[in-house]
């Protein structure tokens, strides 16, 4: 079935993303994995090719497209070439921090920090988490109280993508005890401002090359210029903004499924056992047909979800649907996927190993399957 996502737009641009893979990401990505670390340089090159930040409005230095389905063509480009670890910095970028920033910046705001995330000289993080409070977003202790006209910030966040590497800092506090969810506001906290400190560089089993970190806020001053959004409105802010999230997520893991599918399949008909090719028996065709199956329906509804995004249409419920769903296939998919390649696919050096670690993640953050079910069915309870 002939996928109608895209126009030819879109598919000029996909050859503009593979030109710039091939040259900036591919020959690099195995030294970012082995450094744990990805050169800041290749930000810089990606935000002057287009590779993220599209929808940066053309005052600001970006081209003001709003339409999701560029972000579509760079996730499964990146896929294609199994960057994982990269593919999920560019998408804390595009689905996450500058979701915020473009939504909720007031026009100062703005002229402050989007020009340097159109250059790609200023990277973002998102920071929610905390050690105590996952999921429930209710359960954040990081405080934010008044002293004049500014903001004293102390807490503590953990598992924070790109929170080494960061130079804008979205964090969510507490700043009225009294008022249960409207007590929360976003602030922006930047680089080498006094009391923010980096802890360490997590140790995680997957996307080595993707930084993650604790950060500690001990009596940070802010300015009231550094309020994002409405006082009292930060637990709103972050709910309306998951859908997005999770249709990022929800891109990625079939992007991954898509391109680990394909490599065990020519994997399947070039590898010899018992004198015939692996793919001539019956048992792993059937293996096949089942994932590509699952992965074109799947896919349908991701698609269906980017053009909903992109009316303003896609509901938290809708969103939800697709971020459980398509990243339990994922895992499905990638764990068949290395069965089928036997002995080889517990080696790193074969794409289908590496995206079993590196995937892993995606059923848990973003919110978790259980939390999307959650989600779901309370919508049918009515």
């Amino acid at each position: 079935m002939r996928r109608r996502l895209y126009t030819d737009d879109h598919e000029a641009y996909r050859e503009t993303v593979r030109e710039f893979l091939a040259r900036e990401v591919v020959p690099h990505h195995p030294r970012w994995e082995a450094d744990r670390w990805i050169d800041r340089s290749v930000f810089s090159e990606a935000a002057k090719y287009g590779i993220y930040g599209l929808q940066i409005p053309q005052e600001y230095g970006g081209a003001g497209e709003p339409d999701y389905r560029y972000r579509m063509v760079v996730t499964e480009e990146i896929a294609r070439v199994h960057a994982l670890s990269f593919a999920l910095t560019i998408s804390l970028q595009d689905d996450l921090v500058l979701h915020y920033l473009l939504d909720l910046c007031t026009d100062e705001q703005k002229r402050r920090w989007l020009p340097g995330f159109a250059t790609g000289e200023l990277i973002g993080a998102l920071a929610m988490t905390e050690p105590g409070a996952g999921s429930d977003l209710r359960g954040i202790r990081t405080t934010a109280r008044k002293d004049g006209a500014d903001w004293i910030l102390n807490g503590q966040k953990t598992f924070i993508s790109s929170g080494i590497m960061a130079d804008a800092v979205i964090v969510a506090a507490r700043t009225d005890p009294e008022a249960g969810s409207k007590g929360f506001s976003l602030f922006v906290v930047e680089r080498d401002m006094p009391g923010f400190r980096r802890g360490r560089k997590l140790d995680k089993i997957g996307l080595p090359a993707q930084d993650t970190a604790e950060l500690f806020f001990e009596d940070v001053r802010l300015p009231a210029q550094n309020l994002l959004g409405t006082e009292g409105r930060g637990l709103h802010h972050l709910m309306s903004h998951l859908p997005r999230e999770r249709l990022g997520v929800s891109a990625k893991a079939i992007a991954t499924c898509r391109a680990v599918f394909e490599e065990t399949r020519r994997y399947c008909f070039d590898r010899q056992a018992f004198g015939q090719r692996l793919g001539e028996f019956q048992h792993v065709r059937f293996e096949l047909a089942e994932m590509t199956t699952e992965i074109d329906v799947a896919e349908s509804y991701v698609d269906r979800s980017a053009l909903a995004f992109n009316e303003g249409e896609l509901t938290a419920v809708d969103a939800a649907k697709g971020k459980w769903y398509v990243s339990e296939l994922q895992s499905r998919v990638v764990d068949r996927c290395l069965q089928l390649h036997g002995g080889y696919g517990y080696m790193a050096e074969f794409p289908v190993a590496r995206a079993f670690l590196d995937t892993r993640i995606e059923t848990i953050y973003g919110g978790t399957t259980a939390i999307m079910k959650e989600i779901i069915g309370r919508e049918l309870e009515g």
